[in-house]
């Protein structure tokens, strides 16, 4: 009987330690710069949370400087730990944007310092890097880094990462899936449609067990009623550019080409006539006819987007039209965040009368956001009545969350 061999050397092995960073970047544009000035030193207009190596980060701003010995001669600027992290290794850069053209940003990099210093080290949540002293408040208010009192900041965020390398000698890659792409190609050349719809005169070649499988409503028209076996079918209540667009979402599961662009700017100078009139509050409309939930809640999404100050008691309204929940409550938490200045915008002085309800739902909502920010309750909850009630309200008393475009 055979045995091992002792003597026998056995295969070398191998592996490598490999540490790098992940890095991402976030703009943070910062709109009525001369009205932020005068908060107080120390206090700070923040960036919404943005994600890089598996940690939420924010731009901290101070108008009027961070340290109280500067006398607020000094802009500050901070990249902050926004989640819950222990010894989060990271380097940083801040960029104030040179608006001009030109290219002469002020630029602040922790990159270009990594063999002096290494890798800044935060702790807990909270934890900040930046500079007290990021720029000169008199300097700033006459560059080219402030523009139509706007400024614009770039970030951006290396999280160091170590990771152990071991050779892998076989290995199978999955792709994405092609589903959509496949029911694509069936929407493109029609191959095997079974139904004609008639859509105010414009015709549009379907397959009935798509359309049953993406929505209830179609499901129902094709396997449960009476003319089921009909090979046409006319709808009256669509445009053609809708239903064009509610098929691109049951073929490929995602919104189509055609649906608007949408920045914190798309509402804010259009009226609600026209807001109606875009095609994705046209497909979010189709989407709770035909019970599509997911073609729904893409919509809110997409229209959340243009969610900003001047804009929100208008898609407020919208999202209370098309029972658009999701949406509804990304509003109203907007609203309380930002309550005195809402408050004073056109858009809400029209839709408050015209709404019954906004009120309420307003004053449930702030009352909320105070609670959950350890506010005082009752008093509080008065003053907020009273604000809404004339739609007014001491604006420089509150803070005013940011959204960038």
């Amino acid at each position: 009987m055979s045995g091992s061999n002792p003597d026998r050397a056995s295969s070398p092995t191998s592996s490598r330690s490999v540490t790098k960073t992940v890095n991402g970047s976030h703009q943070f544009v910062i709109r009525g710069y001369r009205l932020a000035k005068g908060m107080g030193v120390g206090k700070h207009i923040e960036s919404d949370n943005f994600s890089v190596g598996g940690y939420q980060w924010a731009i901290f701003f101070f108008p009027d400087g961070k340290n109280p010995e500067d006398n607020s001669a000094y802009v500050s600027v901070f990249i902050a730990l926004a989640s819950e992290g222990s010894e989060v290794r990271a380097l940083f850069e801040l960029s104030l944007v040179d608006q001009s053209g030109k290219g002469n940003h002020k630029v602040h990099s922790h990159f270009e310092r990594t063999l002096d210093t290494g890798p800044y080290t935060l702790k807990y949540k909270g934890s900040m890097w930046g500079y007290k002293r990021f720029i000169r408040r008199t300097q700033l208010e006459t560059s080219d880094f402030l523009k139509d009192d706007c400024l614009i900041i770039n970030c951006t965020v290396g999280v160091v990462v170590s990771e152990v390398q071991c050779p892998q000698l076989h290995s199978v890659r999955v792709p994405d899936s092609e589903l959509g792409s496949h029911f694509g190609v069936f929407l493109d050349s029609m191959e095997g449609s079974d139904v004609t719809f008639d859509i105010a005169g414009e015709k549009f070649q379907a397959h009935k067990l798509v359309l049953a499988a993406r929505s209830p409503f179609f499901k129902s028209k094709f396997f449960n009623e009476l003319d089921a076996n009909n090979t046409e079918v006319t709808i009256n209540d669509l445009e053609p550019k809708v239903f064009k667009a509610l098929l691109q979402f049951m073929y490929r599961d995602s919104l189509p080409e055609d649906v608007e662009p949408v920045t914190t700017l798309t509402f804010e100078f259009l009226t609600l006539p026209e807001i109606y009139e875009t095609l994705v509050v046209k497909l979010l409309e189709a989407a709770e006819k035909y019970g599509m939930n997911r073609l729904r809640l893409l919509c809110e999404a997409h229209i959340c987007k243009g969610v900003s100050v001047k804009s929100v008691a208008k898609i407020l309204a919208l999202a209370g039209r098309y029972k658009a929940t999701e949406l509804k409550s990304a509003c109203l938490l907007f609203t309380a965040e930002n309550l005195a200045a809402v408050l004073e915008t056109d858009a809400y002085k029209e839709m408050k009368d015209e709404c019954l309800t906004l009120q309420s739902e307003l004053l449930k909502a702030v009352a909320g956001y105070e609670e959950g920010s350890n506010s005082s309750g009752e008093a509080k909850s008065q003053s907020v009545w009273a604000q809404l009630s004339d739609g007014g309200g001491d604006i420089s008393s509150r803070h005013v969350r940011q959204r960038t475009t």
